[in-house]
């Protein structure tokens, strides 16, 4: 078993990191670390457990350490962090040694940091060994997408064979997405809000960068434009996207429906938190919804449906763990399958 670690537990994505590494067959969860009120309480005392299921009991009797190296037993910690401390602690870890699978924003845009989704751009984990060369680090820094970039990023993977040319996409994204206490009740109920500060910016030029083209020494964005309007919806969980593409070579409905059907990543095989189906195709009317099929493949699938000509289409997933924390644990298994860990 690899020790592993989550520095910023007590929040909506720390927590489900500990729902996801708590009985986990290859990480032993061995250290929570978070913020100055919380260090030295034991975690259960630390949080109140929001998650659907109970809070394992060995977990909540460990030690809220600080989110410092030198405190810290493991060899790979999830980071869970606010972007803002992230940028300064997450190079800290990686500089001693540690492997840091980040949820954060901090460092997706960094020209040496791997953006990934393992069956979208597995090649580009290549940017590890430039990273530790550039940077004189023992350890490294791995990111995932915005959780609402991850969803559209996924289905775009197996149209590229068609040649895409423009993608605009309008998002109803979970409350969620915005933390526990990211959007009050009174703001978000019998309301749309039609703005969230940053997203459309992080959705446009992250996909461009997982879609692009590593070479060898940086990767290449994507040559198509993206372009993107975000907003919050009374939903728990799951981001839904309307998604329209536009592509050189014309496919029908039915060519998209068979590029969604058949779309595998071989590289992904065997890893605990992959799940089966990336992208699962509903031929009714009214789905995907987030309440009937956010949890696709333990919430690691993207669901996707009305597929129509244009080429125009709905897809769907869970943001705080295809979106979020399982992300950030399918790319520390990436990294051990391919022996990096």
């Amino acid at each position: 078993m690899i020790k592993v670690g989550v520095l910023g537990a007590t929040g909506a994505v720390g927590q489900r990191f500990i729902q996801l590494l708590a009985r986990h067959p290859w990480f032993a969860l061995t250290c929570v670390t978070a913020s100055e009120r919380s260090v030295g309480k034991r975690y259960a005392d630390a949080v109140n457990w929001r998650l659907e299921t109970q809070l394992p009991d060995e977990i909540g009797e460990l030690d809220v350490l600080p989110t410092a190296p030198d405190e810290v037993d493991a060899e790979i910690v999830f980071s869970a962090l606010p972007a803002s401390i992230a940028r300064e602690d997450e190079p800290r870890f990686a500089e001693a040694g540690f492997v840091v699978a980040s949820n954060a924003s901090s460092y997706r845009m960094e020209s040496d940091v791997p953006l990934m989704i393992p069956e979208v751009n597995p090649d580009h984990l290549g940017l590890i060994k430039i990273q530790r060369d550039n940077r004189n680090w023992d350890g490294c820094i791995i990111t995932n997408p915005n959780c609402t970039t991850i969803v559209m990023a996924l289905t775009l993977k197996p149209l590229m064979r068609f040649d895409i040319e423009r993608v605009y996409v309008a998002t109803m994204q979970a409350v969620s997405g915005a933390g526990y206490e990211g959007v009050t009740s009174m703001a978000i109920l019998d309301n749309v809000i039609p703005y969230i500060k940053d997203e459309e910016e992080k959705v446009e030029g992250e996909a461009q960068k997982i879609l692009g083209e590593f070479d060898g020494s940086k990767v290449k964005n994507a040559d198509f434009s993206i372009s993107a309007s975000c907003h919050r919806v009374p939903v728990l969980d799951g981001h839904t996207e309307a998604i329209w593409v536009m592509m050189r070579e014309n496919p029908t409905p039915e060519e998209v429906r068979d590029a969604f059907r058949t779309f595998r990543c071989d590289e992904v095989k065997g890893l605990p938190t992959a799940p089966e189906k990336p992208i699962i195709v509903h031929d009714a009317e009214d789905r995907p919804q987030p309440r009937l099929d956010r949890d696709a493949g333990h919430g690691m699938s993207v669901s996707v449906g009305r597929i129509r000509d244009g080429i125009r289409y709905i897809a769907m997933g869970h943001n705080t763990i295809r979106g979020a924390a399982g992300a950030s644990v399918l790319n520390a298994e990436f990294l051990v399958k391919k022996k990096m860990i």
